[in-house]
């Protein structure tokens, strides 16, 4: 009888805790780049009391019996599935159109990873995202600017500063992640040949992550890497053999929260959470009867 006792109590445990999931996935149906979440569960142990037996000659076998002690979080998994984007009209807001996620720098200097393509420029020309951490990729080099022909390790991505009498007009990013911008002459003089051309200023890199299942939530989009992540390697967006997807501007990724599924899942979890407290209710009468026993 007080197993059933343990039993109720973990039961509403769990709901509470599925219940919890299932209100932070409501609560971000509108979070550009949030990947849903789900709680599973499994049982935890059993009692023995009775022994299973073979069958002999004269006898036949006999089954196990065993009573269980209830139940336990079995995980909180993230599922990464790639929804659609919402249009924004904003030329660096980008949408990863396949597997990838980009690169950013945090405070502390640690390499975060994010779907959110909420992207722009500070003052000092730095490529930063909605909560100011720098993004990575490559850098252009030159006057004026280009593309090295092999690209080498990623680093922040800053704007090169442009001559005097020159100036970047017209940034977008393209599907490869270059960083595109018309190189106009402001000044008053001759312009040199190059001016009024588009020019590259940057490329922004895509982490292709070996086992995303496994990142861990930071919060603010955030997700950083753990012992059971995998090779991380960085990535020209939508190249051959990258596993990456290309990017496409002027959007950003839609949460992927099913509605109707967290709807159902509130439902089913609200009842199971009910069920556990009414074993709870019926065990208390049945202890309250055997006090009562002898009056």
């Amino acid at each position: 009888m007080m197993k059933a006792l343990y039993s109720g109590v973990s039961g509403m445990r769990v709901h509470q805790i599925k219940m919890d999931v299932i209100g932070n996935n409501i609560a971000n149906v509108n979070t550009y780049g949030y990947k849903t979440q789900r709680a599973t569960f499994r049982d935890i142990y059993y009692q023995q009391i009775k022994n299973p037996s073979a069958g002999s000659a004269d006898r036949g076998g006999t089954n196990s019996g065993q009573v269980g002690y209830g139940v336990q979080i079995g995980s909180v998994d993230t599922i990464h599935a790639i929804t659609g984007y919402t249009p924004t009209n904003k030329s660096t807001d980008v949408y990863i159109n396949g597997e990838g996620f980009f690169v950013v720098e945090a405070s502390t200097g640690e390499r975060l990873y994010t779907r959110l393509g909420a992207l722009g420029f500070d003052s000092e020309g730095n490529m930063v995202d909605v909560n100011g951490s720098r993004v990575y990729g490559w850098n252009a080099t030159g006057t004026p600017p280009a593309m090295p022909g092999t690209l080498g390790t990623i680093e922040a991505i800053k704007i090169p500063a442009p001559p005097t009498d020159y100036k970047f007009n017209n940034i977008t990013i393209n599907p490869d992640g270059t960083i595109s911008a018309l190189y106009s002459y402001t000044g008053s003089g001759t312009p040199s040949a190059d001016a009024d051309k588009i020019v590259t200023i940057g490329q922004v890199a895509v982490a292709n992550i070996e086992n995303q299942d496994a990142l861990v939530m930071e919060g603010n989009s955030y997700y950083r890497t753990s012992p059971n992540t995998g090779n991380v390697t960085y990535e020209v967006p939508g190249s051959k053999g990258s596993g990456t997807g290309s990017l496409v501007a002027g959007a950003l990724e839609m949460s992927n929260v099913d509605l109707a599924n967290e709807f159902s899942d509130m439902i089913i979890t609200q009842r199971g959470f009910q069920a556990n407290t009414k074993i709870i209710s019926v065990v208390d009468q049945m202890l309250e009867e055997l006090v009562n026993l002898k009056r």
